[in-house]
């Protein structure tokens, strides 16, 4: 049977370093971008030039998560001398071939230093949009229990579809 993947139906985040204690927040969280390193090539043989990545190689992945008011919470988060360590959890839904809808679990586990919180705006009775931003270290999804990907640039680890694509060149070096 095929499902439509159509929405996340529900979704929470938790912080690891807290037993794992319910966050609250704001309406959304984005994920961040993976945007590989790569390195023009040109020269005999290539036709003009091609950006080449280097597997596991990625720029910079920043992850801003919102916040109602200004608490204890988001400023927690602002010790850079210690890694946070989050972890969302969802619901994805889907619509079967039958007309059915079905939901799928889907994690994502984070970890990664602040970077910048805005403390928001205060005004009469209106939430403050808070926020932290952090420089995402470490970066693992999976869905319906089926990892898709991990990356943990601080141990040279990069797995697509539970496959180490950087096994062998840890074993060379």
């Amino acid at each position: 049977m095929n499902n439509i993947p159509s929405k996340i139906h529900s979704y929470h985040l938790y912080n690891d370093d807290l037993g794992g204690r319910f966050f609250g927040m704001g309406d959304e969280c984005t994920l961040p971008d993976f945007e590989a390193l790569t390195e023009t090539l040109s020269g005999a043989g290539i036709l003009g030039e091609l950006d080449d990545p280097a597997p596991g190689h990625y720029s910079n992945q920043q992850m801003e998560i919102p916040f109602r008011v200004l608490d204890e919470e988001p400023v927690s988060l602002m010790d850079t001398t210690r890694a946070v360590k989050l972890t969302m959890r969802g619901a994805l839904q889907s619509l079967t071939s039958e007309g059915d809808t079905a939901f799928r679990p889907l994690k994502v586990v984070v970890r990664g230093k602040c970077a910048t919180l805005k403390l928001g705006t205060l005004k009469a009775a209106t939430a403050m949009s808070s926020s932290v931003t952090l420089n995402i270290s470490y970066i693992k999804i999976s869905l319906n229990g089926k990892e898709l990907v991990e990356l943990d640039k601080l141990n040279g680890i990069f797995k697509i579809d539970g496959k180490d694509v950087l096994q062998k060149v840890r074993e060379m070096t």
